[in-house]
């Protein structure tokens, strides 16, 4: 067994129970710190598939921006006062029915499903394709003029933005 595959295997591994002790805890910020670890170990799973970008832009978008957004968010909302499950006793043997559909899902494709047997010339054009030096190139290039569109709109939002929070024009 390769690093890679074992790799993977230990990262996916770590994505499964952390995202079912995420969705099991009854706490809400332990909940969160599980997300976290569920994105980390989901940036690895993509390093492992050389997808460096995405494995940066999981960790630098997910696990840092929207994380702090979802624990402000736990935070205002003071969910100690919220119990869903003791309120709705039903609903807690529907979640468990359907996540063992989907479990049941889930081992029926990994059992069923095919491999790739050959590889060939399009595995050395995927690993560089996934790089961020082609995606910058590309970016930079071919792509120049919608990246740059982009740009200015969200400039123009910031500013919208900054405008309608201002109170009043002096």
């Amino acid at each position: 067994m390769s690093l890679q595959l074992a790799l993977f295997i230990l990262f996916g591994a770590v994505a499964a129970i952390s995202a079912v002790l995420m969705i099991t805890r009854e706490s809400p910020v332990i909940s969160a710190l599980f997300l976290i670890l569920n994105f980390a170990s989901l940036a690895g799973l993509y390093l492992t598939l050389n997808a460096q970008f995405i494995a940066v832009t999981q960790v630098i978008v997910y696990a840092g921006a929207i994380m702090v957004l979802f624990l402000f968010v736990i935070m205002l909302l003071k969910p100690e006062h919220e119990k869903f499950f003791s309120i709705h006793p039903k609903m807690k043997i529907f979640t468990f029915i359907i996540a063992l559909i989907v479990f049941v899902q889930l081992v029926f494709m990994i059992v069923f499903s095919q491999t790739l047997k050959s590889s060939g010339p399009n595995l050395a054009a995927s690993i560089k394709a996934g790089t961020i030096e082609e995606i910058g190139r590309q970016l930079y290039t071919n792509y120049i003029l919608p990246f740059e569109a982009a740009g200015y709109l969200l400039l123009a939002a910031t500013i919208g933005a900054l405008v309608l929070a201002k109170k009043k024009f002096e």
